[in-house]
């Protein structure tokens, strides 16, 4: 089974410390906890706390509590809504987890559903499934399948970073003021 540890290291990599970009929709944001989409998380009233210390936001990456807390929401907010721990492919469970911090759950579990759809052949490996980004039985069982053949791993995970890279495309296009983010989203489709 896939471990959090691991793709939460992965995903952790590449999600920034404390940022409060005026054109980033998630608005005041740190280490991809995003305010305007989590303004409950409880990390929110250390960091208030820590703006008037002259080493912020500096003074945020010694603080290992936080780090712990920033973990904890997210494996509780993403790993655990996508059923990481019963993916058996490491490398699927942390396409999947580091999709879902940047996109949403939904989005990344549409991704695949739809991806096991495009590669199962016309139906000979296994039946369509529902793209409604629910990720439960099927879905899983469905993705077994698919990890059961040859290059099926592989094969998903080139078309999950395809589809990933296709949304980020089509941000770009409906808004310019976000084109200064896709560098940083090209360091998620790369891996």
């Amino acid at each position: 089974m896939a471990s959090f540890k691991e793709a939460w290291e992965e995903t952790s990599a590449v999600e920034g410390g404390y940022v409060d970009d005026d054109d980033d929709r998630g608005g005041e944001t740190y280490r991809g906890v995003a305010r305007n989409f989590h303004p409950n998380w409880p990390g929110w009233d250390r960091i208030d706390a820590a703006k008037d210390d002259p080493g912020f936001p500096g003074i945020l990456d010694e603080d290992e509590s936080l780090d712990a807390e920033v973990a904890a929401f997210y494996r509780t907010h993403f790993w655990n809504r996508l059923k990481g721990n019963q993916i058996t492919n490491q490398a699927i469970a942390e396409e999947l987890f580091d999709t879902a911090v940047n996109m949403g759950v939904g989005r990344a579990g549409r991704f695949l559903q739809e991806s096991l759809n495009m590669l199962n052949r016309d139906g000979d490996l296994y039946p369509e499934i529902g793209e409604d980004g629910l990720i439960g039985s099927v879905t899983l069982g469905t993705l077994e399948q698919l990890l059961a053949t040859r290059d099926g791993d592989r094969h998903l995970h080139d078309l999950l970073n395809i589809l990933q890279g296709m949304q980020y495309v089509s941000i770009l296009r409906n808004n310019a003021s976000q084109r200064k983010f896709i560098r940083g989203w090209l360091r998620r489709v790369s891996v």
